[in-house]
């Protein structure tokens, strides 16, 4: 191995004479020495460019046909990352280390310079490769759809990315002017406050991005409502630094990465998958229109279908209980049936048998305390359809009905009078 290595350098060293005496006879005296440099220099940037494009050429065959990138998603993510021409690169730059001793072993000066250039560039395609290889892993998540990796994925490899620039900056000074590495990290010490001030967006954007990805509280494609700053949307993008929502409304919306540990998120995404959404809104009745129901009225009220059972059971049940009672004849004595509360009870049975609302969530008609403009009478359902054109209308189809009916029950609802 030795002697193919010294016949390797023996025919570099043979050509590269050559190519010193060509130029030496006939070239003039002042250009001998950079000419002898420039065509040395070509010779072996021409041999690397050919050594790796043979080699990524090959790789790339090999990965083409003979191996299926369907049926091994690695060996996929791995060919698009391009990983592969990375290791290329770094072998084609160690032969060109290699070889520089050989090609310029008459101008040591050269030699030592090129040396430091090859180094630098050993070190970039080093990094390049480590970037890469957090690509390859991204695509194998994108490939097996885990988002809730991919965002932790983002969060590492853009942290890695602004941390490995800034160390490989450091290291390629040390490496350019010789410089120990122990010098410029112990100086660090110094200015540490400074740089997590510096980079605290980051700091925050990456602690944020390994919290979401733990927790799976949200990923990309969720549905969210931000109401700080009055956002519902859907999640396109989580980066180290900022999150991009879709608003319904076509418009776009950047916030801090950082915020989805601080704020307040509302996940609606759990709404579009079970394909039901919350009704909740309520109507405000006048209490001057609530009123205790009337033999007459009671007898009218039956006419509707939805309470005539009911009506006709409380009625009974309320003259039984009244007949023990001294002063029966005083409507306040005793339980009675009142306007508002048959209103409920009809507006209960009303969206039970409605087939736009989801039985199997909460159906609830409740009252809620009294406020300066009346007593809001509260509907709690889920429709059946999340979408949000059809969700309007099944709540808008359910109100319209609920606020005409309400007249037959001689209630009055509440409304805010407009000065002309």
């Amino acid at each position: 191995m030795k002697d193919e290595l010294q016949d390797t350098k023996d025919f570099l060293q043979d050509i590269s004479d050559q190519i010193h005496y060509f130029v030496r006879d006939n070239v003039p005296g002042d250009l001998v020495l950079t000419c002898q440099i420039i065509l040395k220099f070509l010779f072996l940037a021409g041999i690397v460019y050919l050594l790796d494009f043979i080699f990524k050429f090959l790789v790339n065959i090999v990965f083409k046909y003979f191996f299926d990138k369907e049926k091994y998603p690695v060996l996929k993510s791995i060919y698009q990352s391009r990983i592969t021409n990375s290791l290329v690169h770094l072998g084609a730059l160690n032969f060109a280390e290699y070889a520089l001793k050989s090609v310029f072993w008459r101008h040591p000066k050269s030699f030592e310079l090129l040396g430091v250039i090859v180094s630098v560039a050993i070190i970039f395609v080093i990094a390049g490769m480590l970037f890469r290889a957090l690509t390859a892993l991204r695509n194998y998540f994108v490939i097996k759809q885990d988002f809730y990796k991919i965002m932790a994925l983002n969060a590492i490899s853009e942290s890695v990315k602004i941390f490995g620039i800034f160390i490989l900056t450091v290291v390629g000074i040390c490496v350019i002017f010789g410089i120990k590495g122990g010098t410029i990290l112990g100086s660090l010490g110094a200015i540490t406050a400074v740089l997590v001030l510096v980079f605290r967006d980051t700091i925050l954007g990456f602690v944020t991005g390994l919290h979401v990805a733990t927790s799976k509280n949200m990923k990309v494609g969720d549905w969210i409502g931000i109401p700080k700053y009055n956002i519902e949307g859907n999640i396109a993008d989580i980066s180290l630094l900022t999150t991009k929502i879709t608003n319904f409304d076509k418009t776009v919306s950047t916030i801090p990465t950082y915020d989805l540990l601080t704020t307040e998120i509302k996940n609606l995404q759990i709404m579009s998958e079970s394909n039901t959404r919350r009704i909740k809104k309520s109507i405000y009745f006048n209490i001057n229109s609530f009123k205790f129901l009337s033999d007459e009225e009671i007898d009218r009220l039956k006419d509707i279908n939805l309470i005539s059972e009911y009506l006709e059971g409380k009625s009974l049940e309320i003259r039984k209980e009244k007949e023990s009672l001294a002063h029966n004849d005083k409507i306040v004595n005793g339980r009675q049936l009142t306007n508002i509360g048959v209103f409920r009870y009809y507006a209960q049975k009303y969206i039970e048998n409605d087939p736009d609302v989801d039985k199997r969530g909460v159906v609830m008609v409740r009252q809620l305390d009294i406020t300066p403009q009346g007593l809001p009478l509260e509907i709690y359902c889920f429709a059946n359809d999340s979408k949000w054109e059809r969700f309007e209308q099944i709540q808008a189809d359910i109100f319209d009905h609920l606020l005409v009916a309400s007249k037959e029950f001689d209630l009055q609802v509440m409304q805010v009078a407009v000065k002309v």
